[in-house]
């Protein structure tokens, strides 16, 4: 027969196999994008995936605070499968540096497919910024807020990026909500350039290939000079002899990461 003292051993040991395997578990979980979705009321959902800073474990009430990177995608990402949204920032994201060096909280929520984040074609020459958002952008915003009474969220470093459609979005996003963001990278879209007093504060750094064909390179251009008339100091890359797919290099951009997570709103 087994003495108490073996058995004691024995569930010491199971005990510990589960401790590390929940560990574990939690750790894993923690380094892939998690399908999520938000609900404000019947008519108002979104798709989204989030991933949470490495090794997470802080509660709302920590004194550590963590940035909130938002990620809009381009219309080639609609849909209703709440995975194929991230397939353009999760390599960035995911990399085990960029984990480490930059722990930060990061949502992409998915656009539905008859819905855009800017309600506007992405072909026209220049636009006016609607009276409200879009229902997507709206429900976005909800979701932020939503996201911020949860998690141990910095206010102070909430950035926003997007491609295409979702470059549309933020543009259009930081106009509506100028106080809430302290950077945006918005990528081959474009913006009411009669905004720019409202985001002349605001560092952002914009991206363009210069042989677009789907949105014109105009877009970008006109709005960082508007930026510069309003007093503004955007950055601004252009690729030449890049066409609609300018993100594949804006995302590889070695400072882009440490130019992003050293913005702040200044209190």
């Amino acid at each position: 027969m087994r003495t108490k003292f073996a058995n004691l051993i024995i569930y010491s040991f199971l005990f510990t196999i589960i401790f590390l395997s929940m560990n574990n578990f939690i750790i894993n979980a923690q380094e892939k994008f998690e399908k999520k979705v938000f609900t404000e009321s019947v008519h108002d959902s979104l798709l989204y995936n989030i991933l949470l800073p490495k090794n997470y474990s802080d509660s709302i009430n920590s004194t550590k605070k963590y940035p909130l990177v938002i990620f809009l995608h381009g219309s080639g990402e609609r849909g209703n499968d709440n995975e194929k949204q991230i397939i353009h920032i999760k390599n960035l994201f995911l990399n085990p540096i960029n984990r480490k060096k930059y722990p930060a909280f990061v949502i992409a929520p998915q656009c539905p497919t008859e819905k855009r984040w800017l309600e506007k074609s992405w072909k026209l020459k220049t636009h006016t910024k609607p009276e409200k958002p879009s229902v997507s952008l709206a429900t976005t915003i909800k979701l932020v807020d939503s996201l911020i009474k949860t998690f141990a969220i910095d206010t102070t470093r909430i950035y926003i990026t997007g491609l295409s459609m979702g470059g549309f979005g933020t543009w259009d996003i930081i106009a509506h909500y100028p106080k809430k963001f302290a950077a945006a990278i918005p990528i081959c879209g474009g913006g009411d350039e009669k905004t720019a007093k409202l985001l002349k504060d605001i560092p952002i750094w914009a991206f363009h290939g210069a042989n677009d064909k789907v949105v014109s390179v105009n877009r970008s251009r006109n709005m960082i000079n508007a930026l510069q008339k309003a007093g503004g100091k955007p950055k601004y890359t252009e690729y030449p002899g890049v066409g609609h797919g300018s993100w594949v290099k804006a995302y590889k951009e070695k400072e882009l990461l440490e130019w992003l997570f050293d913005q702040s709103i200044k209190q």
